[in-house]
């Protein structure tokens, strides 16, 4: 364990220096050392087949109301708060602007009361079942205050999920006496977070869970949160790489580059990317598992994209995939679980090929070497496939150079030898300073990680609203993490099951939505006309250094604004529709209301539940 992290260090660089003297702008709600909670009605979960098997699984934290914290309606008057005690741990992969929540805890934290303590559990996860701890002051913080990485505290395996795990984590709790730990990290974590605060309570434990969304993959998107802290700096990170090597291809003229993006479960990096930088092509794992496109096929499509540019003299170009990409096409998919079953029999790696069923091991002969071993190699600590050490890019170069051969011993393509470039983005943004956006974002979700601890609230994720508009609009709420989960389903229609156990899913692009008819709409356009476009890097001060993903600005996500317009309806409705009202504005009432129970009775029934992809694997 890394015994430097947490130390003071020096800012080497003018730009370190300068970025840590920004302040971040709060909404008007947190600007206060109080704030006045709102509490909502019950939540259930976005499919209502899983709301039994949820609340069964957390019968302690199902069902919590939504919670909105707002400005005090008058200046509170001075009052005596208890100082309060609470650990932070760094859950899941560096992102930036992690160090941010972190400071906007200990802010609010001494601003609630001077005397309060945070502890920073050292090396993840791992140093909280250790119980390994380190005080968060002013003097620790001061040189990681808008800076990148996860160098304050450290971060190991990103699971709190076996019983032993669970039981340490609690012992730490108990051992402070903390009255509060909150867990940074993505879907994973904030699933493990929900697990941990049932467990809590079940227990007699005081301590309180609160999760925060933090990670670089943004798949941590659902009716409460718009979007992760990180998504933003790492996307501008890899769309000014993109877009260099855009620029790259086009001076040249003679070659194609295959770019393989972050993101697992869900291509969100990518898709933001490539409306940003705008290279010649993007696969989406969510387009290929929709459509069942097969490895071949895939291959054929990309190489009628490079006939295509040929066909206008143009011999050079871009692809970007992203790193899940792999697992997303149905016989790659199949093959990849075999083998995690295998690993999971602890059968050696030398044996695995032999005893892989007749057509995977087809399937696995017919790749190249170099794959052969990336896919053998051992699991993530989720008992998933290495991706990101899965050259998937490399894959697609290999077989669309060879599948270009075919076509010219064929004579159906003329053109010059096909040559590819293959890069993968991997690491090169996670530790980049976070944008002016992350900053604001990741602090503001500190600050309310404190109030919901002192609301006294467990089993929730800090959340900001309306994150398209400027900071004074943003709405700071605390959602239940149960109300975010769901189980996956076997196939779909009649007859699909649920099953596993209750978690948050990576949620997919949304292929109805209105990014990405933006980007079919291009899609002709990006292929042929080598429209690239170049961001340049992340501004900090100035023009642009207030942009958002291009994702988050044009889907309406204001989920908590919709449920607000919800109920100014209501009440509406109830102000006009009261005992001593006329018949007919009776009748008019019960006619819509039973219209519109009619419609919702339909639309929420589990055969008509739109469901994202990741349910039907």
């Amino acid at each position: 364990m890394n015994v430097d992290f947490g130390a003071p260090k020096e800012l080497a660089g003018g730009l370190q220096q300068r970025r840590a003297l920004y302040q971040p702008r709060l909404p008007p709600s947190l600007q206060g050392p109080t704030v006045r909670a709102e509490y909502g009605d019950a939540t259930t979960t976005i499919d209502p087949s899983c709301a039994n098997v949820v609340a069964q699984a957390f019968p302690n934290t199902f069902g919590q109301p939504l919670v909105s914290f707002v400005a005090p309606a008058e200046a509170a008057a001075t009052e005596e708060r208890p100082p309060i005690r609470v650990g932070v741990v760094f859950s899941g992969r560096q992102s930036p602007g992690g160090h941010n929540v972190v400071w906007g805890l200990h802010d609010a934290l001494k601003a609630y009361n001077p005397q309060s303590v945070l502890y920073g559990f050292v090396g993840g996860t791992e140093g909280l079942f250790a119980n390994k701890t380190l005080e968060i002051t002013d003097d620790v913080l001061a040189s990681y205050k808008n800076q990148g990485g996860f160098d304050l505290l450290g971060r190991s395996i990103d699971q709190i999920r076996t019983t032993k795990q669970v039981n340490s984590a609690m012992a730490a709790c108990r051992s402070l006496n903390l009255d509060g730990l909150v867990i940074i990290g993505g879907v994973t974590s904030n699933s493990d977070a929900a697990q941990l605060a049932e467990t809590l309570i079940q227990n007699n434990c005081k301590t309180k869970v609160v999760g925060v969304p933090v990670s670089l993959n943004g798949d941590l998107k659902n009716q409460f949160v718009e979007t992760t802290v990180g998504f933003d700096t790492v996307c501008k990170v890899n769309s000014q790489l993109v877009s260099n090597v855009c620029l790259d291809a086009i001076s040249a003229g003679k070659y194609y580059y295959f770019v393989r993006l972050m993101g697992r479960k869900a291509s969100h990096v990518a898709f933001e990317c490539a409306l940003q930088s705008h290279p010649n092509m993007l696969i989406l794992g969510e387009e290929v598992a929709l459509s069942k496109l097969t490895l071949m096929e895939i291959i054929n499509k990309i190489c009628d994209g490079v006939q295509a540019r040929a066909e206008l003299g143009k011999y050079h170009g871009v692809l970007v995939i992203p790193e899940g990409l792999i697992e997303s096409i149905p016989e790659m998919y199949a093959l990849i679980q075999e083998i995690n079953i295998l690993h999971n029999n602890n059968v050696p790696v030398a044996e695995m090929s032999s005893q892989l069923s007749p057509w995977a091991a087809a399937l696995f002969q017919f790749l190249p070497s170099f794959i052969r071993r990336e896919l053998l190699l051992h699991q993530e600590s989720d008992n998933s496939a290495q991706l990101s050490q899965i050259d998937t890019e490399q894959l697609l170069a290999h077989l669309v150079e060879t599948e270009m051969i075919k076509r010219t011993k064929e004579g159906r393509y003329k053109g010059r030898k096909f040559s590819s470039v293959c890069h993968f983005f991997g690491y090169q943004a996670r530790g980049s300073i976070p944008s002016n956006f992350d900053c604001d974002y990741a602090y503001a979700l500190g600050r309310i990680s404190l109030h919901m601890i002192a609301a006294g609230l467990t089993g929730y994720m800090a959340t900001v609203a309306n994150l398209k508009d400027p900071v004074d609009k943003w709405r700071c709420a605390a959602a239940p993490l149960t109300a975010m989960m769901s189980l996956k389903r076997h196939l779909r229609g009649p007859g699909a099951i649920p099953i596993g156990r209750p978690s948050i899913h990576p949620s997919p692009i949304d292929l109805k939505g209105k990014a990405y008819e933006l980007l079919r709409e291009k899609a002709s356009s990006f292929l042929l006309d080598d429209f690239y476009r170049t961001p340049g890097g992340i501004q900090f001060e100035g023009p642009g250094s207030d942009a958002k993903p291009i994702t988050l600005t044009i889907e309406n996500q204001d989920y908590m604004g919709d449920i607000e317009i919800l109920k100014e309806c209501l009440s509406k409705v109830r102000t006009m529709v009261k005992p001593g009202c006329s018949r007919e504005i009776l009748k008019a009432a019960i006619s819509s209301m039973l219209s519109v129970t009619d419609v919702l009775t339909v639309m929420s029934h589990p055969l008509n539940a739109e469901l994202p992809l990741y349910h039907f694997k």
